[in-house]
């Protein structure tokens, strides 16, 4: 099988590449736009130079007919994951325009690509689409309304309808998921468990907005993976797929599990003014893909601890081998 990967030098996309090129013959295509948040260092030279893979550097937000190495490409693949997206919410807060460009112009773009050589359409989307919910409300299924909160997940939503409106109008083959938080390799700086990993291992100061009490469900980016190719080939009459763990922790928890791996003290956290619009809680249901394809997380409510130190681990190496030059 052929696939694309748009986004595929990013945090989930690379590792959606490294997953795919381990555990399928598929030959990858991998589509970038090379922005701030993308690491060719993402993807190993092996990846990189191997003959399944190829990589096309291409803005997805200005796709147009002169892209003949894109058409060529794309002309005889079986699958597009939509993964580019620009996604850092306090970014969408100063710079709102990108996010419209990229994350619905350019999965316009893509499912135009998808609709004229007949392409399955795996869109990847986010549980903030969902908006918000209280400390005891039911987690979100695939059947709650859209209530986006910020430009970003309001970005995400429009390009949710488009796919879904696609599917429906074209016929185009399409599945929409929609992932809590990601943790795991590769993610850029900016994000909070990266930049409370790295802060603590250089001893600066952990920026926590508010009180840290706000809520979110955490799943390790190999499981989510693994639910994207579940979610891929799942027999459903509605492909629209929620992708969860069941790991809830609040923001502060999850710094205080940081500072004992690594054995630092609560003295580095400093909390600052809260973010505007800031959603307090996000869960996700995901009994839909667990019982349409027996998919479930490796590191679940009991083994989120394992995760979070493998995760520790990684980076803590990479802050060695930066040191090394």
């Amino acid at each position: 099988m052929k696939c694309a990967i748009t986004g595929g030098y990013g945090f989930i996309g690379s590792n959606l590449v490294n997953y795919l090129y381990e555990n399928t013959d598929d030959e990858i295509i991998i589509i970038d736009n090379f922005t701030y948040a993308a690491d060719k260092q993402n993807i190993s030279p092996e990846i990189q130079k191997s003959s399944r893979v190829n990589t096309l550097y291409n803005d997805i937000g200005k796709i147009s007919d002169s892209d003949t190495d894109l058409h060529k490409a794309l002309k005889d693949c079986d699958v597009i994951y939509h993964l580019a997206a620009e996604s850092h919410v306090d970014n969408s807060i100063t710079g709102p325009g990108v996010f419209v460009d990229t994350n619905i112009r350019g999965t316009f773009n893509l499912l135009e690509l998808a609709r004229n050589y007949d392409i399955k359409f795996v869109h990847i989307s986010t549980d903030e689409v969902y908006g918000a919910l209280q400390a005891h409300d039911d987690p979100f299924t695939e059947n709650t309304n859209l209530d986006p909160s910020s430009v970003y997940s309001a970005s995400k939503a429009s390009s949710d309808l488009l796919v879904k409106a696609y599917g429906t109008t074209y016929g185009v083959d399409t599945v929409i998921t929609r992932c809590v938080n990601n943790y795991g390799p590769r993610q850029h700086v900016e994000k909070l468990l990266p930049k409370v990993i790295t802060n603590t291992l250089r001893g600066k100061e952990i920026p926590v907005y508010g009180k840290g009490l706000n809520i979110r469900e955490w799943i390790h980016v190999d499981d989510h993976c693994a639910g994207i190719l579940a979610a891929s080939t799942a027999d459903a009459e509605d492909k629209v797929f929620n992708i969860g763990s069941g790991v809830e922790v609040s923001n502060i928890e999850l710094v205080n599990m940081v500072l004992d791996i690594i054995g630092e003290s609560a003295i580095l956290i400093k909390y600052v003014e809260d973010r505007l619009g800031h959603d307090f809680r996000y869960a996700m249901n995901s009994d839909k893909l667990r019982n349409a394809t027996g998919w479930k997380p490796t590191y679940d409510t009991e083994n989120f601890i394992n995760g979070l130190e493998l995760t520790v681990k990684w980076y803590r190496a990479k802050a060695e081998d930066d040191l090394r030059g």
